[in-house]
Formats: C-alpha cells, sequence, structure tokens
C-alpha cells in the first residue's frame, strides 16, 4: 500500500486543488489518508512558504519527503503548480526526482533548572517582548564575540538566507553549503554595546552562546520559522545544527540559482 499525506491551507484554491489531487492519487492506486500517516512515502503540501513550513513543525520534522504545490505567493520551497499535477504523478511513479536534503537549526533555551528545544528550517530569530530593545552577550565557539543591543539576532540556515536573513540584508547562501548565518536586527553601536552591524557567516562546528542581561522587562521572544515562544529569565541560549533533516523532492529541472533568480530579480 502506497501512503501519500497531503495537506492543503484554507484558500479557495488550495481545498479546490487538494480534492483534485486525492482523487488523481487514489486512481493512480494511492492511498490519501484523512490524516497525519507516518507510514507514509511522501507528504504534500498545498500552499505557500508559510503552510509548508506549519506542516512541517506540526509533525515535528518527519524522516519522510515533502514537496509543495504552490498556490500562495512566493513559494521558494513549492516545487509545482496546480495546473501540473498529472505530470507530477507521472514523473513521480517513474522515478524521476531527486531528494534534496536541507539542514535545519535549533536553539537551546536554559531557564533556571529547565531547557527547552526548538527548531526551524529558514531561521531561529530572538528578539525583545513587546518589541523592546534587548541586551544580549554573545559568544562564538570558546570566544566572547560581543555585547549586543538592538532589536535582535537572527541565526538562518541556507535554505533560510532567502527569506527573513534576505530581507535584513544577509547573504543569500547556496543550499549546498553547510554553514550558519548571524544576522542583527537594528544593532546600536554605543560606548557600552558594540555590535557587529553585518551577518556573520559561521562553520558547522561552531555554536553561538547567548546570555541575555535584563533590565526591567525579562521577556525573550525565541521564534523559529516565525512561531513564538516567550520565555521569561533565560539563562542561556544556545544555537547550532539540529541532527534533523529535512527532504525535499526536486525535480530534474530544479537549480537554485534559476529559482533565486526567478523569485528576486
Amino acid at each position: 500500500m502506497k501512503i501519500i499525506n497531503v495537506f492543503a491551507n484554507d484558500t479557495v484554491l488550495s481545498r479546490e486543488t487538494k480534492k483534485l489531487l486525492r482523487r488523481k492519487l487514489e486512481k493512480s492506486d494511492f492511498v490519501v489518508p484523512r490524516e497525519f500517516d507516518p507510514n507514509a512515502e511522501l507528504i504534500i503540501c498545498i500552499g505557500g512558504d508559510g503552510s509548508f513550513l506549519e506542516t512541517l513543525h506540526r509533525h515535528d520534522f518527519p524522516d519522510i519527503p515533502f514537496i509543495g504545490i504552490n498556490t500562495g505567493h512566493l513559494g521558494f520551497f513549492q516545487e509545482l503548480h496546480p495546473d501540473g499535477l498529472d505530470e507530477f504523478i507521472f514523473r513521480y511513479k517513474q522515478g524521476k526526482y531527486e531528494i534534496q536534503h536541507l539542514k535545519t537549526v535549533k536553539a537551546k533555551v536554559t531557564v533556571g533548572n529547565q531547557s527547552f528545544v526548538y527548531k526551524g528550517l529558514n531561521e531561529i530569530l530572538i528578539k525583545g517582548e513587546r518589541s523592546r530593545a534587548i541586551h544580549l552577550n554573545i559568544s562564538i565557539g570558546d570566544s566572547f564575540i560581543e555585547r549586543f543591543s538592538g532589536d535582535g539576532i537572527l541565526v538562518s540556515t541556507p535554505a533560510g538566507s532567502t527569506a527573513y536573513n534576505y530581507s535584513l540584508g544577509g547573504s543569500i547562501v547556496d543550499p549546498r553549503l553547510t554553514l550558519l548565518q548571524l544576522t542583527p536586527l537594528a544593532p546600536m553601536n554605543t560606548t557600552a554595546y558594540r555590535s557587529f552591524t553585518s551577518s556573520i557567516i559561521l562553520p558547522p562546528d561552531l555554536s553561538i552562546r547567548i546570555n541575555p542581561e535584563y533590565n526591567g522587562e525579562r521577556g525573550l521572544l525565541i521564534v523559529p520559522d516565525g512561531m513564538e515562544y516567550l520565555h521569561v529569565g533565560s539563562d542561556e541560549i544556545v544555537l547550532e545544527f539540529s541532527e534533523s533533516i529535512v527532504k525535499l523532492l526536486r525535480f530534474e529541472h530544479y537549480d537554485f540559482w534559476n529559482k533565486v533568480k526567478s523569485k528576486f530579480l
């Protein structure tokens, strides 16, 4: 039994595409369950990049290949369009595809004797509660780097370099590279705080350690892929590559730099 999970957001086009895709898959001898099935061989996400990331987080980064059908706006992760369903099914059954492996980033947040772990495919953002400026002591590996003051910092993967990181002025990174990028949000340079004003590129074996300084407001928001989690009085945050790998199904014509050109230029 060949099982394919299909998920869609709530737009009219996405719902109609899901119904049509379900009928076509079932005619091709696939089973499309009503709920998430961990035994599925593929997950299809219908919507935009936000829907794709939401599905990924909701099911805790499953070890199942994904493919997206774009009914949203940018659709950077999405490989297909609603008018290409028949061609997709034919090529999938013929095995004419490759699997792109994308690394993820994680943040371990320590609050007293408790710890919390968050993962992101694109990025993890750290910012102040109620959009207040925050003060962070930042170390890379065993070396103290800076006393940061500003709106926050963003740690992105190569896959996420074209997302929020790019909007902040960070570099676009080819996803075949293995590195993390630390990009500041509105950094301040004063006599008390000296902050880098550009992004920092780090190799995969170095972690980023953050020890917050608090003055009155003690809340920090940890935001993996746009999903906010508030922590009050966190002592330390360590960011590094996660062991989770996201598998994206790509067809033969896929090229990262052609996608960048088509989406941004």
